[in-house]
């Protein structure tokens, strides 16, 4: 029903920059939250960053400063500019919303594939 299609990971040095974006497809309605995660090897899923329809921003601390997230509804994407990347942000990052489709009375979490960050020291 809904598709969530990441880009933008590679490989990067450490001070570097990358760009993510997720592009959500299918049959929506609407999309409230949306967010970034990352998962580093033997390490549990975090949040990294997420914002709501009308905008607000919310950054786990050991980001803040350094990633922007952002957002265009007229497009049904959420992207996050990552700057001042260290090893440390090494992951697969996963993009997340919660989506209103045709059909139904409430939203429901949808995830994409992931998509693979390494940065090197």
């Amino acid at each position: 029903q809904v598709q969530l299609v990441e880009s933008g990971g590679g490989l990067v040095q450490a001070g570097g920059s990358l760009r993510l974006a997720c592009a959500a497809s299918g049959s929506i309605v609407s999309i409230n939250g949306m967010g970034w995660y990352r998962q580093a090897p033997g390490k549990q899923r975090e949040l990294v960053a997420q914002i709501t329809i009308i905008g607000s921003t919310n950054y786990t601390d050991s980001v803040k400063g350094r990633f922007t997230i952002s957002r265009d509804n007229a497009k049904n994407t959420v992207y996050l500019q990552m700057d001042s990347l260290k090893a440390e942000d090494t992951a697969v990052y996963y993009c997340n919303a919660e989506v209103l489709t045709f059909g139904r009375w409430s939203f429901t979490p949808y995830w994409g594939q992931g998509t693979q960050v390494t940065v090197s020291s």
